[in-house]
């Protein structure tokens, strides 16, 4: 039996599949490499900006502290003029210094008990964290009757100032971009940090906006650092009324599960524009048990009505804040039947 040649057909079919190749596959090869490269210069001239915008505030081993002298001519003698708010343990003041930077100068009210025990927590706390959804500290002011704070100064003031004053406007994307970046910090503080940290006191006035209205976590003055236990035993609470879990305020445990408890009354009061602590809620009534008994048939009632486009919420931005709000109910309910079960 004779065997038949090769036929040459197959040597063309095989140039026609080389020719294929470089045809189809060369230029998605191409196309992913191009993609490749503009995501690496996508990403190295994000982390230029990062360290730019960081070049901002001076290094850990840069650090100095400023003179009461400084700070005084900074706020023109801790001028009411320029007062940015007042807190349980001190005073906030926009500061203009010498080299013309803006800053927050955080004074400490020495004639308030605790308030220099404040300072030294606070200090500790912000030395050990840096995220960008966290008020950086810029150096301190520490003598013996005097001791105050330089920090990051946020020229849009805080989601109090936004969600309450009437020349202010936070529209849905805005506030859900603003509790993004609050549950970024508060993921930080308790996962991605070295030691755990709890903050104790999440409330508008305590998240600040930066030029961009991006979200800041800020005072750190009761904020707990936890070590390897999850929680711990205190004698005194210190957390503002409303935004805190009742059962953590009358056993006087501290714990990450209150600060995603506070987060959850932060969500609501954010899209309803009810502060728990509103002369509405009265008796058994309150801000989380109101949002409930409205979902998900009377969203439209209990949400802001700054939200509304041209008089009414559209059924996807109905549904939106439906979600959010159930969203905002689960942390409270879950922690509150984690502890009737303990």
């Amino acid at each position: 039996m004779q065997v038949q040649p090769c036929k040459t057909r197959g040597r063309h079919q095989s140039k026609k599949a080389t020719a294929n190749v470089f045809k189809y596959i060369l230029p998605a090869i191409g196309a992913v490499g191009m993609a490749m490269a503009f995501t690496v210069l996508y990403v190295m001239r994000g982390r230029r900006n990062e360290k730019k915008k960081q070049g901002d505030f001076p290094d850990l081993a840069t650090w100095r502290r400023v003179s009461f002298q400084e700070l005084e001519r900074a706020t023109d003698g801790f001028d009411e003029v320029n007062l940015l708010g007042t807190g349980s343990f001190g005073s906030v003041y926009k500061g203009l210094f010498s080299d013309g930077a803006n800053a927050a100068v955080k004074v400490f009210h020495s004639q308030l008990e605790g308030a220099f025990k404040s300072f030294d927590v606070e200090c500790e706390v912000l030395r050990s964290i840096r995220h960008r959804n966290l008020v950086k500290i810029i150096t301190s002011c520490c003598n013996i009757d005097f001791k105050a704070l330089v920090l990051e100064f946020m020229p849009n003031w805080s989601l109090e100032k936004w969600l309450y004053s009437h020349n202010y406007f936070l529209d849905l994307l805005q506030r859900l971009n603003i509790m993004i970046d609050v549950a970024s910090a508060l993921e930080y503080l308790h996962h991605g940090n070295a030691t755990l940290v709890v903050h104790c006191d999440l409330k508008p006035s305590n998240i600040l906006l930066d030029e961009n209205m991006v979200a800041h976590v800020s005072d750190f003055g009761i904020a707990k650092l936890l070590g390897e236990g999850h929680s711990i035993t205190q004698t005194m609470t210190l957390a503002t009324v409303g935004y805190m879990a009742p059962e953590y305020g009358s056993e006087g445990i501290v714990s990450v599960k209150g600060d995603v408890y506070s987060y959850g009354i932060l969500l609501m009061e954010t899209f309803t524009r009810r502060k728990p602590t509103d002369e509405m809620f009265t008796g058994e009534t309150n801000l989380k048990l109101w949002v409930k008994d409205s979902l998900p048939g009377a969203v439209t009632q209990i949400a802001d009505a700054n939200l509304k486009d041209h008089g009414q919420y559209p059924a996807a931005k109905k549904d939106c804040l439906s979600s959010i709000l159930e969203l905002a109910l689960a942390p409270c309910n879950v922690l509150q039947n984690s502890l009737r079960r303990g």
